[in-house]
């Protein structure tokens, strides 16, 4: 699965960047049909400690899944939208088994 990474107006170091990619390609193993995936890393603006915004977007085929989480760091942030997304997964391979 090829995951595409883009850091909005900062550099993100390769340490974060592994870490996303490790996180992302283990949701492959959950949906066979996981062509691939975009992650967008942005800082918002807002004063508080919650300005790492991490977006995610999974193809697959039919319609694509999206997830998107703001947090304390992005880690933080990518952990939680990888969660949104695995019970995304999890839903979309039950209604397809027709359960």
């Amino acid at each position: 699965m090829k995951v595409k990474i883009q850091s909005i107006h900062f550099d993100a170091d390769t340490k974060l960047l592994s870490f996303i990619d490790e996180r992302i390609s283990k949701l492959s193993s959950l949906y066979d049909g996981v062509l691939g995936g975009e992650v967008f890393l942005r800082l918002d603006k807002a004063a508080d400690s919650e300005n790492k915004i991490t977006e995610i977007k999974l193809h697959i085929p039919g319609n694509d899944l999206f997830a998107r989480k703001q947090c304390k760091t992005f880690e933080e942030a990518t952990d939680t939208a990888v969660d949104a997304l695995k019970s995304q997964l999890v839903r979309r391979k039950e209604k397809a088994k027709g359960l």
